[in-house]
């Protein structure tokens, strides 16, 4: 019964952090009209390493072992800088919409990052699916135009890279050190270069800051980066890192809809589609992945 209700609730955690997460680059396209992309990023970052800095001080956190500093840098170096800085950059040359469809790929760049650390052995239809997500990625980023996509779909592609390997790095973490831990100590680790860069790369005026850019800059601080790993990596303790880690398969969905909705953003019959077979080989690259 208690195995029963701790698979439930991992399910119910893991959904909640990937809704979160669905806001992240819509929220981001929203700040970087006002904001620089890479103030933005260390911004983001240090008010977030800030509340973590306070959370490990009110809960007593314990303290990560030496052997943790190599993996917690790996995941503060994907998940609290590359990752939104590479899609902060991104989004000044292509709409969220567009951007979200990339995230088709991330559960499998988390795998791929899971095989190499786990020095498993993938069967052969897991590269097949592989090669066909990718493929599908590459087909639609052409078809958009090389002026507008190119620039942005590579910002994309490494923003899904990095943020694997600090997904993967993550749930390793998650085992020993805990969830809410892992990520708050990643933005510890991070915070004093963060501070540093923000104080340097700060705007000279903030008078022409619109109201929804300050909000934007709030919610992919509180909840991007600190709250929905709260949830997600507490999701995936409970769940299992491999059956609660589907739950990104609705990420795209869930980010063009908040796209579509709140920011009025074109979202074609074929963006949805290719989405869609994106994230059917997606999930059979995960499938197969064992």
């Amino acid at each position: 019964m208690q195995g029963s209700n701790n698979a439930v609730n991992g399910w119910v955690n893991g959904f909640l952090g990937v809704l979160i997460f669905s806001g992240s680059l819509p929220a981001t396209r929203v700040a970087v009209m006002d904001f620089d992309p890479l103030f933005l990023t260390v911004a983001r970052a240090s008010i977030a390493g800030m509340l973590a800095l306070m959370l490990i001080g009110l809960m007593k956190g314990a303290r990560p072992h030496k052997s943790h500093l190599l993996a917690l840098g790996l995941v503060s170096s994907g998940v609290v800088i590359g990752f939104p800085l590479l899609t902060a950059l991104a989004l000044r040359h292509m709409t969220s919409a567009q951007s979200i469809i990339f995230l088709g790929l991330l559960p499998l760049a988390t795998a791929l990052f899971g095989v190499l650390r786990a020095n498993e052995k993938p069967r052969p239809l897991f590269w097949i699916f592989s090669l066909a997500g990718s493929l599908l990625v590459a087909g639609y980023a052409l078809s958009q135009g090389i002026d507008v996509s190119s620039v942005g779909g590579l910002y994309m592609l490494a923003a899904v890279l990095v943020c694997g390997l600090g997904y993967a790095e993550g749930a390793r973490l998650t085992r020993t050190l805990g969830g809410w831990q892992t990520i708050s100590w990643a933005l510890i680790l991070a915070l004093p270069l963060m501070l540093t860069l923000t104080f340097v790369t700060r705007p000279v005026s903030f008078s022409h800051i619109s109201t929804s850019a300050w909000c934007a800059l709030g919610y992919v601080a509180l909840f991007s980066m600190l709250i929905g790993f709260i949830f997600w990596y507490r999701g995936l303790a409970q769940g299992g890192i491999a059956s609660v880690g589907q739950l990104q398969l609705l990420q795209p969905f869930l980010g063009l809809a908040i796209s579509a909705t709140l920011l009025g953003e074109p979202v074609s019959f074929t963006m949805l589609a290719v989405t869609l077979a994106i994230l059917l080989c997606v999930a059979g690259s995960r499938r197969f992945a064992r």
